[in-house]
């Protein structure tokens, strides 16, 4: 009986990390790619530009 209730506060206990370490991931994680190319686009071609990004 006491194995079961350890079994499960050790269950619980993991599953609630885990969450936690998901949102300090979340908050932590920068907003851009370190491995993007940043290109000056015309304003008056977006729409070619957007298709250029993705080559």
């Amino acid at each position: 009986m006491l194995a079961r209730r350890f079994t499960i506060v050790c269950l619980l206990v993991t599953i609630f990390g885990m969450g936690l370490a998901v949102l300090v991931a979340e908050k932590s994680r920068p907003s851009y790619a370190y491995n993007s190319h940043h290109s000056a686009c015309d304003a008056g071609k977006l729409f070619s530009c957007a298709l250029g990004a993705q080559r």
